[in-house]
């Protein structure tokens, strides 16, 4: 599956930076992971940190997919508000998922900090209204945000244009969020978890997937096998494959990253993650050399060839949408890419046992403009399947929700 266009800045910045084996003897362990990207990374430290015996499986190099094409905005807000989750699920549920959310931006903070060097700083989330009619409803998102306990400040556009010189009629500004490197945060960390007993195999490829009585058979292209307890896929859009169709629709996003630029141009912007309440969003968010990544104009392309014939496109659109708002901003880009990312109805992500494969096989299916923050959480969540304990997150993340949708 061609998961992305054009060229992803991290890569290209980092290169290949750790050379894993391809499998080539049969394994047995206590849980297998397909998928090597930040998801899979993320679920492999949770379940060895607790002691079992794990295996990853990527069929490209390491974090060479949708991980590569990340933009790794760091949020508890996700791409539903709040006020939309409540009225869906009942306000209960709607606030367990924007907690869990903020205890996932924790995690991924504290991860960050013992991996080191993966571009991880605090941020604020600024959520502007990109039209006057959406003041009022972010207004009362932030007023039921705040009664949650969730830090968060109302500014006018007078204030919105003092701060950050955007041109926008009001904003939410949340304490809580983050940036970081997505790609060198995934080869950080599952080089680590190799040199700790993980087996981690890139370019190996599983074709079939066996649930056994008391275990599940993966078997890859080359012909060798790994007997596991469990098997956790993680395989990003991928994943899709293994399951019915109908759970997320496929799109494609497009970002770019300027060169380094003076940090009086790019001001209180160094400080947080910018993004609006139209949909498909624009967002801005810096790096710690000084650049600005900007993506957005997301569509319904899931068509590579197509994909890669929009990038230049859909980087002249971005740059005339961060004109528009922030007009002192003469932006170049450096780099630009394009890649597929899946949506959720209700913007939630999908995490455990499926009933075509039985509770042996779970699936993280980290969907939404939130995957990485959604990974930390649903880490600990297939942890807790996997060793028979009860999770508060197991109902609305997993596929018994579909009843509720």
């Amino acid at each position: 599956m061609d998961l992305k266009s054009g060229y992803p800045y991290w890569a290209i910045r980092s290169g290949l930076m750790h050379a894993f084996p391809r499998m080539e003897a049969d394994t047995r362990v206590d849980v297998a992971i397909i998928g090597g990207g930040i998801t899979g990374a993320l679920i492999a430290h949770e379940l060895a940190s607790a002691g079992h015996a794990v295996a990853v499986l990527e069929q490209r190099d390491v974090a060479w997919g949708s991980t590569a094409a990340s933009t790794a905005l760091l949020q508890y807000e996700i791409d539903a508000h709040l006020t939309d989750l409540c009225r869906r699920y009942g306000e209960r549920d709607g606030v367990l998922a924007y907690r869990a959310c903020s205890e996932g931006v924790d995690r991924v903070a504290e991860l960050a900090k013992s991996v080191g060097n993966v571009d991880f700083r605090a941020q604020q989330s600024l959520y502007y209204a990109s039209k006057a009619r959406h003041v009022e409803p972010l207004k009362a998102e932030a007023a039921l945000r705040a009664r949650h306990g969730f830090d968060v400040e109302w500014l006018d556009a007078a204030h919105v244009q003092a701060r950050y010189r955007i041109d926008a009629p009001g904003a939410i500004l949340s304490a809580q969020a983050a940036r970081i490197d997505p790609y060198r945060m995934a080869y950080r960390l599952l080089t680590q978890l190799m040199r700790r007993g993980v087996e981690v195999y890139d370019r190996t490829r599983v074709e079939r997937i066996e649930p056994r009585r008391g275990g599940v058979r993966l078997t890859v292209t080359t012909g060798q096998a790994i007997e596991a307890s469990h098997v956790v896929v993680a395989a990003g859009y991928a994943s899709q494959q293994w399951l019915p169709s109908g759970l997320a629709k496929s799109r494609s996003s497009y970002a770019f990253i300027t060169d380094p630029l003076d940090a009086e141009l790019i001001g209180e912007l160094r400080h947080a993650v910018v993004w609006e309440s139209a949909r498909p969003y624009l967002y801005v968010r810096s790096t710690g050399d000084h650049r600005l990544l900007i993506g957005g104009d997301d569509d319904a392309v899931d068509v590579p060839a197509r994909r890669d014939a929009r990038v230049q496109k859909k980087v002249r659109s971005l740059c005339k949408q961060v004109a528009a708002r922030m007009p002192h901003l003469d932006l170049t880009p450096a780099f630009a890419w394009g890649g597929t990312f899946a949506e959720t109805s209700d913007a939630l992500p999908w995490f455990g046992p499926h009933p075509t494969w039985g509770p042996r096989v779970q699936f993280a299916m980290a969907y939404g403009g939130n995957g990485i923050t959604y990974s930390a959480v649903g880490a600990p969540l297939l942890r807790a399947l996997i060793e028979k304990r009860r999770h508060p997150l197991a109902a609305l993340f997993g596929f018994g929700r579909l009843e509720r949708m």
